[in-house]
């Protein structure tokens, strides 16, 4: 499986407390439609910290369900218990996903060996190829290089989105992995500093409202045409604010509800935009011409 372009972290729809699977399916049909090259079910976007074990699973197969193969669906099946990773990472195996995204264990701070034998552990129970996700702003714990480059020598570990925000950081990965494992940006804002540097794509939020772009952007890269994708980077990065406005992705599902796409739910301690927030939002949305 390759690795590449604009994979959108999907926000999960909810209606009336549940999972909205026909909110869910037509979403994922208009980001095959616009271009995306594959989807993150159950990741951070996805509210996977309030779904249960039930829903979190059904999400991944209806995701696999609806998408038929035309796209790759990387599974977000990340905890911070070893076996309970391993236990969500075959369900994901057993629906046919095409990889998993596993965030960094959090709360628990491992080491850096604890997290190289995490991931050693849960490379050994599937056959599926797995994509490492570093995101100490939310996680408390940083995956750092040198651990990566560890890892990059497991053959199924394929790739790392990379969410510190730190260019070098990322320049020191890709110096240490060389093409030993594939890069991607988990901030919006630096997508195009990572293609730069020799990264492949994003595990975007900002896709989740402005899918074509993000695809386009990628896809200006990788033939060549630099203007275009700078083009499209300043135009996408009034968007890429907007989404952090408040916590992801309460900003991305609010744009969707405006877009008239989703119902505006939340599950707590997620709540609703403060109303001067709202505005700023609805503003930038209108100047995207998205409503």
């Amino acid at each position: 499986m390759e690795l590449k372009g604009s994979i959108v972290a999907i926000v999960t729809p909810f209606k009336n407390g549940k999972v909205d699977e026909k909110a869910l399916g037509d979403l994922i049909e208009w980001h095959i439609k616009e271009g995306t090259h594959g989807v993150v079910p159950c990741g951070t976007t996805g509210e996977s910290a309030t779904l249960d074990y039930e829903e979190h699973y059904r999400v991944i197969q209806f995701t696999i369900e609806v998408v038929r193969k035309r796209i790759p669906v990387i599974a977000g099946t990340g905890a911070n218990s070893t076996d309970e990773t391993i236990m969500i990472t075959k369900k994901a195996e057993e629906y046919g996903a095409d990889a998993v995204l596993l965030v960094t264990p959090y709360y628990n701070k491992p080491t850096q060996e604890g997290l190289y034998r995490h991931y050693k552990k849960v490379a050994e129970s599937t056959g599926l190829p797995l994509v490492l996700y570093n995101v100490p702003s939310r996680t408390g714990i940083n995956l750092l290089p040198q651990t990566v480059a560890r890892l990059a020598e497991i053959k199924n570990i394929i790739g790392i989105k990379e969410a510190t925000g730190d260019m070098k950081q990322v320049s020191e990965l890709i110096r240490l992995c060389g093409d030993r494992i594939t890069v991607i940006s988990g901030d919006d804002f630096t997508t195009l500093p990572l293609l730069c540097l020799g990264g492949k794509g994003v595990i975007s939020v900002t896709a989740n409202v402005a899918p074509k772009d993000v695809a386009e952007m990628c896809n200006a890269w990788f033939r060549g045409d630099i203007n275009e994708a700078r083009r499209l980077h300043y135009k996408l990065e009034p968007l890429n604010q907007a989404m952090f406005i408040e916590t992801n992705p309460i900003p991305a599902k609010t744009a969707l509800a405006m877009m008239g796409k989703i119902s505006e739910e939340f599950r707590l301690p997620l709540c609703e935009m403060a109303p001067q927030n709202k505005e700023k939002l609805k503003a930038v949305l209108q100047n995207y011409r998205l409503i």
